[in-house]
Order: C-alpha cells, then sequence, then structure tokens
C-alpha cells in the first residue's frame, strides 16, 4: 500500500535555487521549445542555464530539459522533435548521438516497495554513437553503450552493451554494414 501523504522530497537537490528554476521554466515555456526559436538559440540557452554542450549540436522544437544545469551533450549530437529529458539526476550524452522524435530519457523513479514511494532517481548515460529511435523510453540508471540501438516505442529498462540492437522481440547484436 503506498501512504502519498508520506512522500517527501527529502535528501532531493534540485542543484540550483528556486529563482533560477523559474527562470529556466519561464525560458523553456516561452522561448525554447517554440518552433520559431533557432536551434542555435536553444544550445545557446541550455549554456546559459549550465548545460554542457558540444560543437555542432542540434536540438529541434518541443524539446524539454526539466533541469538544464544536469545535462551534458557531446558534439555533434541531435534531439529530436518533442523529445522529453527528465533529468532530476545526470543525462549525459555523448558525441554524434541521436534522440530521436519524442523520445524520453527519464533519471526519476520511486521506490514502489516503500509506503512513502520515496525517490529512486538515477543517472542516464547514451554513450558516443548510440540511436534512441522515436518514442522510445531510456529509464533512470540505464547506460546505453557505443553505437547501440533502442528500437522505436521500446523501453530499455537495463544497460544496452555496446553495438547491440534493442527491439520490442529482444536484443542482438547489429550487424556490421556491408
Amino acid at each position: 500500500m503506498r501512504d502519498l501523504e508520506a512522500f517527501t522530497t527529502a535528501g532531493y537537490d534540485k542543484g540550483r535555487p528556486r529563482f533560477v528554476q523559474a527562470a529556466w521554466f519561464v525560458v523553456m515555456n516561452l522561448l525554447f521549445i517554440k518552433w520559431f526559436c533557432p536551434a542555435r538559440v536553444r544550445v545557446q540557452l541550455l549554456r546559459a542555464f549550465g548545460a554542457t554542450i558540444g560543437e555542432n549540436v542540434l536540438i529541434r522544437h518541443r524539446v524539454r530539459v526539466l533541469w538544464p544545469w544536469k545535462l551534458t551533450i557531446g558534439d555533434r549530437s541531435w534531439i529530436g522533435e518533442g523529445a522529453w529529458i527528465l533529468d532530476l539526476e545526470p543525462v549525459r550524452i555523448g558525441s554524434d548521438v541521436c534522440v530521436s522524435q519524442e523520445a524520453f530519457l527519464c533519471t526519476g523513479s520511486h521506490d514502489h516497495r516503500r509506503a512513502d514511494f520515496r525517490y529512486a532517481n538515477a543517472p542516464v548515460t547514451l554513450e558516443d554513437g548510440c540511436w534512441v529511435a522515436a518514442r522510445a523510453t531510456v529509464l533512470a540508471g540505464v547506460t546505453i553503450g557505443q553505437g547501440a540501438v533502442v528500437g522505436a516505442g521500446v523501453v530499455a529498462s537495463r544497460d544496452l552493451l555496446p553495438q547491440t540492437l534493442l527491439t520490442a522481440s529482444g536484443t542482438r547484436p547489429i550487424p556490421h554494414a556491408s
């Protein structure tokens, strides 16, 4: 049974004062997610709020980032339209990574075994060259290995080894292109 009244955020650190959190929400909702905001400006806004962003990163419109200061993105990575980065804990996206449309990177969870439903958050890591396809989800504590692929609509609830493909039917090695 849950006793949600007993839930607290004790021990969780958002990483910035409330006025910075509020400022980010205003900027995100009035400018960052909008179609008319240029991609280069989105990168500049994330950096201004503490994200570490590499060179030639493309961030499309309707992308949501909870806390920019908990986000790291390497060079030449793409974040597709409508992706959601729920980074209660750090999210590290390597270089040459594609996070496709409406993908969800979720560092937040709860301990379902406890009545107080306390947080059970953990970082998410996407290593260089991986692809999180459209509407795929990567859950808290998961690392997607170098060159691996999380197929469209699939939930990655465990680490994915480098050069493997996760689909609804299971995991298999990615064959080399000829």
